[in-house]
């Protein structure tokens, strides 16, 4: 009888020590390998002392947590918050959705004249290229259009007027990742960092000149103020493009070696709408249409007659340069859309009761999220890494799970639209195009959350979120390895 409690009682302190909580918060459940240990030995980096950190890992198959540390703690997602606008905006409208674009005149066409004015509604797409209005300008000639006695007119309305989030700093206004939402936008290039403009500078032929400025796309729009010199070829490269708050200006100072290669930046503009707008004008210039009449922002009028349409790429395609490249501007696009789908309102926040609902939907808990904005660029939005395994796990059942996933970026993959923001981190690990994970980056804040394959072929579900760390360098290659330690499981 002795032996038999004996056993029950060693058998039940085993079980114990499976699934252990401990001290720090953690809760682990051990397969008897070096595991663990290996972890804890990461999150013992001294990168980490005095920083907030919450970390959850689910077996994706059926969802059980096998490890968390802070799991259950609020933290910055950063760009990590994109996992939700994504999964909303693909359950709300659909991964076929397409934005369109349309033309309207509001006169009377007689021969080659139109008397009235033209106009070009935007209705939110976030990848609309100079291209694309090329494309309905050459619609306008078809119609046998040649001079236009009026205005042209670009109508943004069906978005507000909000052009940046609630939290969005002044200094981020003219950056890339700061660019102001309008429905009527344009993007310079196919990585669709809608409204900016590329700038290019580059030396001039002798040293004492100016530089040379090129704008793409470039209007009259935009006044460029070129002070930047040319300088020896042992000279430094130091060249500043900033663009003046609440202008177009764009002021490039500095000085650059002769015969050095060019400078390039993404500048953010102040006003999208009516930019875009002057781009299209241009375009109706170069198919010999002719205007007599002014460039401005407007409404297009009831009685308006439609002439033309150009559809976006499909929301699953969108999710490519959205998520890949973790753009900004594409998440707050969505979060309107669906605003403006589901409320007729396009306003943040309208599309943020879109992403909430849609969240408690995939069995989310809302009263432990603080949702600001689309793209995770605000420092008070607040996800738990339990929150966000658990999206992760709900959504491998939707129907569009294949385009979702699909959209993350692979660890390792060195095709930016493939590996995206992982493409140079956990290379030549068992890792490295196997991982496909959502990356987030702010000041203090570093997040990873996604999918990885075992050896043994399992899958994990994993989020890892740093906050408040003060030397980031080495944050990245923490999580890195916590990845690669899972991969390795055999």
């Amino acid at each position: 009888m002795k032996n038999i409690v004996v056993f029950v009682l060693l058998l039940y302190v085993f079980t114990l020590v499976q699934y252990v909580e401990k001290a720090d918060g953690s809760m682990l459940a051990t397969n008897g390998s070096s595991f663990d240990q290996q972890l804890l030995h990461l999150l013992a980096n001294k990168k980490l002392s005095g920083a907030i950190s919450g970390i959850s890992i689910r077996k994706a198959v059926t969802g059980e947590v096998i490890y968390e540390r802070g799991g259950d703690i609020r933290l910055r997602p950063a760009s990590n918050m994109k996992l939700l606008t994504a999964a909303a905006a693909l359950e709300t409208l659909g991964q076929n959705y397409v934005f369109t674009t349309e033309l309207y005149i509001d006169g009377v066409i007689n021969g080659d004249v139109l008397t009235g004015n033209l106009y070009i509604k935007g209705k939110g797409d976030p990848t609309l290229l100079q291209s694309d209005l090329d494309t309905l300008a050459t619609m306008i000639k078809n119609k046998g259009i040649k001079t236009i006695v009026g205005d042209v007119i670009g109508d943004d309305s069906w978005y507000d007027h909000e052009r940046y989030s609630a939290d969005m700093i002044w200094s981020d206004e003219s950056e890339y990742y700061g660019a102001a939402i309008s429905a009527l936008t344009i993007a310079p290039n196919q990585d669709y960092d809608s409204a900016t403009v590329i700038v290019d500078v580059a030396p001039g032929m002798n040293v004492g000149e100016g530089t040379t400025v090129e704008v793409k796309p470039h209007t009259d729009y935009l006044k460029i103020v070129n002070l930047a010199k040319t300088v020896s070829a042992d000279g430094k490269k130091e060249l500043k493009i900033i663009r003046e708050h609440r202008s177009n200006t764009i002021t490039i100072t500095g000085t650059i070696p002769v015969k050095s290669s060019r400078m390039r930046q993404w500048v953010a503009l102040w006003e999208p709408t009516v930019y875009t707008t002057h781009v299209f004008k241009n375009a109706l210039l170069a198919q010999g249409i002719q205007q007599v009449g002014i460039v401005k922002a407007g409404k297009v009028p009831n009685q308006a007659k439609r002439l033309a349409t150009h559809d976006s790429m499909p929301l699953a395609q969108l999710l490519i340069p959205f998520m890949k490249l973790s753009n900004n501007a594409h998440a707050e696009h969505l979060v309107k859309e669906m605003g403006k789908v589901i409320y007729d309102e396009g306003s943040w926040g309208t599309g943020l009761k879109v992403i909430e609902s849609t969240a408690q939907s995939l069995g989310m808990n809302t009263a432990s999220l603080k949702l600001r904005d689309g793209s995770g660029i605000s420092q008070i939005n607040l996800i738990s890494a339990n929150e966000l395994t658990k999206l992760l796990y709900a959504v491998q059942d939707k129907g569009w799970y294949p385009a979702f996933v699909h959209s993350l970026p692979v660890a390792g993959a060195s095709d930016r639209f493939v590996g995206g923001t992982l493409r140079n981190r956990m290379k030549n690990t068992f890792a490295s195009g196997n991982v496909q994970a959502k990356t987030g980056t702010l000041t203090a804040t570093s997040a990873l959350s996604g999918y990885v394959t075992t050896k043994s072929g399992e899958r994990f579900i994993f989020s890892i979120l740093f906050n408040n760390f003060v030397d980031g360098d080495s944050i990245t290659k923490i999580q890195d390895d916590i990845v690669i330690l899972l991969a390795d499981q055999e």
